[in-house]
């Protein structure tokens, strides 16, 4: 990993849809090129999540689970 995260994202103990939802109100508030690190706990964000970036063009970096815990680096999508 050779980049800065920007924000931490807790979503913990929330469940669909409230990741994707909170996700996106984050990205929105972020500028084009920064990392948002999302941890989750609802096994349902390893279906949405990569779904969101493949939608929205933004670049999903890690995906993995630890210790029952999913989480995600996604890095905003610049500027058109």
């Amino acid at each position: 990993m050779s980049y800065t995260i920007s924000r931490t994202l807790d979503t913990c103990g929330l469940n669909c849809p409230e990741p994707v939802m909170m996700l996106h109100k984050t990205v929105r508030e972020m500028a084009a090129g920064d990392i948002v690190e999302v941890i989750a706990t609802d096994p349902s964000t390893s279906r949405d999540i990569p779904k969101f970036c493949n939608f929205l063009e933004h670049e999903l970096l890690v995906q993995e689970e630890r210790e029952h815990r999913f989480y995600y680096h996604i890095r905003k999508k610049d500027a058109a």
